[in-house]
């Protein structure tokens, strides 16, 4: 899912604006082990990256505490930063007090922690960390917002809580839809699930869950896209891809059969792509196929930037699938069903080897690794390769390989700034930095024409990112489609139900608290020279 260069999704560019003193050092109070996470983060590490690691240094009782105040904190980061610089009658400088300080409002105002517990407690971590001087000052900012709590609340709550220059950068992209989406991305995210269509269905999944006491809701997306057959006329073809959304985030071990292999969880607009995908090559070998008698073609998939894989897993489950209107066969009329493809030949890269190992350990829950497929007697080659997509080739270490296009469609889950997910991700409010932009846009435009080339003349490339901003999405792909003249975006129709509509591609929101997060997806076609 992330390749990079110079930075990647979740482990953005260190901020060398902040340089807190404190190291993790997972012993002391929860609290106090909260601030240290906090100042971890300032100093450039990924939440993703410390969260286990706080967690796993408490005692079961007080995990659930210390996750919802570590992840308010961050959610909330910028806009009690503003606050605090109004409570306070001089500047505070020191990291590590502005830190305390905004534990403790994230208490007050958005935990309702008992007022004495929560100055109390948060005084006594500052004495923990060395900074016992300041403590007079903390309880006195403390103690002011907690005789009126509701009205620093407002006060709080009035704007957004992101950096301003993101800010400014999201009103000049999505003006419309600021107010919304600013306040959208203070909130937790809904946890969506992906249900295996190979081994079981979303409607019986949801029934194991409500016997397991896990109420969740079906969604149902549809996509419409606009393609051109090899008659060159236009035709509207529709998909629609289901999935879970729970009503309240569950541990994936309290999911029945989770460890299975049976469900995974994904975002739900992050499942858009391998059945679009599926859909776009269904259309390719059916044209093909009214073109030759040849059944005994192979066809050749790319997922660049693969891991951690969930895509890439959603392709292998559709690929496996008994549904017969997926890629194997198609019944036209009343024939029989008649096999499109003899083969299919999967190739995911990455170029970061730890992150080819969760690849691995995704599809090994699944049962979907290469010697899965061929016990289950799936032609399906799987062909998992470690590699920087900015500069891979295929075949390029063979000593018969060719500069021949050889794929028949390119899945780019592309390096972003990934402000699309910051509702999961609360932490890239805090690392990311406007000159991350440039240096991302960079890099995608890298891949993208190292990628270009080794697409087939009417082979497909979905280009998806999780970001929000359109320098990486729409602004990218218009760039692109003016440098390669064999270049066409495929429409999606009004019959989406999901995302805005761009002048190419669809941009999906993370404006309420049931909405997905924030992808772009756009399909292009490359056309014969």
């Amino acid at each position: 899912m992330r390749q990079t260069s110079t930075g990647s999704r979740n482990n953005a560019p260190r901020n060398n604006k902040l340089k807190p003193s404190s190291n993790l050092i997972m012993n002391g109070s929860v609290r106090v082990r909260v601030i240290r996470t906090l100042l971890a983060i300032q100093n450039g590490q990924s939440l993703s990256s410390v969260l286990d690691p706080l967690l796993n240094s408490l005692h079961d009782g007080d995990k659930g505490f210390a996750h919802a105040l570590l992840l308010t904190t961050l959610r909330q980061w910028h806009a009690l930063a503003r606050l605090l610089d109004t409570l306070a009658d001089n500047p505070i400088d020191e990291v590590e007090v502005r830190t305390t300080i905004q534990v403790g409002l994230a208490q007050l105002l958005y935990l309702e922690v008992a007022d004495h517990a929560a100055i109390h407690e948060t005084v006594e971590s500052a004495k923990e960390i060395e900074f016992a001087h300041a403590t007079g000052l903390i309880n006195a900012i403390l103690r002011k917002v907690a005789k009126n709590p509701s009205k620093f609340r407002k006060k709080c709550d009035k704007k957004h809580s992101l950096p301003n220059w993101l800010a400014y950068q999201l009103k000049q992209d999505w003006s419309e839809q600021y107010d919304e989406l600013t306040q959208g991305l203070r909130q937790a995210a809904p946890m969506f699930l992906r249900v295996n269509s190979a081994v079981t269905s979303v409607e019986d999944y949801q029934q194991s869950l409500c016997g397991a006491e896990i109420d969740a809701d079906i969604v149902e997306l549809t996509s419409g896209l606009q393609l051109t057959g090899s008659s060159e006329a236009a035709t509207t073809t529709t998909l629609s891809t289901k999935g879970l959304r729970l009503h309240q985030t569950t541990a994936v071990n309290a999911l029945p059969h989770f460890a299975e292999g049976i469900a995974s969880v994904q975002d739900m607009h992050a499942q858009l792509a391998a059945p679009i995908v599926n859909k776009v090559l269904m259309a390719k070998l059916s044209a093909e196929k009214s073109d030759t008698e040849n059944t005994n073609n192979e066809i050749h998939i790319l997922d660049a930037c693969a891991a951690p894989g969930g895509k890439l897993a959603h392709w292998l489950e559709l690929l496996s699938s008994n549904d017969s209107s997926l890629l194997f066969h198609v019944k036209q009329d009343d024939e029989e069903a008649k096999p499109l493809a003899s083969k299919v030949k999967l190739t995911a890269i990455d170029n970061e080897a730890p992150r080819i190992e969760r690849i691995y350990d995704n599809l090994q829950r699944l049962n979907l690794k290469q010697q899965d497929l061929e016990q289950a007697e799936k032609n399906i080659a799987l062909n998992v390769v470690c590699a920087d997509a900015t500069r891979w080739q295929h075949g390029k270490n063979k000593k018969a390989a060719t500069n021949e296009p050889v794929f028949d469609a390119i899945l780019l889950d592309s390096p972003c700034t990934a402000t699309g997910v910051i509702r999961r991700h609360p932490d890239i409010s805090i690392l990311r930095t406007e000159e991350d932009i440039e240096q991302t846009v960079l890099l995608q435009a890298d891949i993208l024409h190292n990628l270009w080339p080794q697409l087939k003349a009417g082979g497909y490339l979905l280009y998806v990112t999780c970001s929000i901003l359109k320098q990486e999405n729409v602004l990218q792909m218009q760039d692109f489609i003016s440098y390669h003249n064999d270049a066409v975006a495929i429409e999606f129709t009004e019959d989406c139900n999901w995302g805005i509509a761009q002048e190419i591609g669809r941009q999906c929101l993370p404006i309420d608290s049931e909405s997905g997060d924030g992808f772009y997806y756009a399909l292009l076609q490359k056309t014969a020279e």
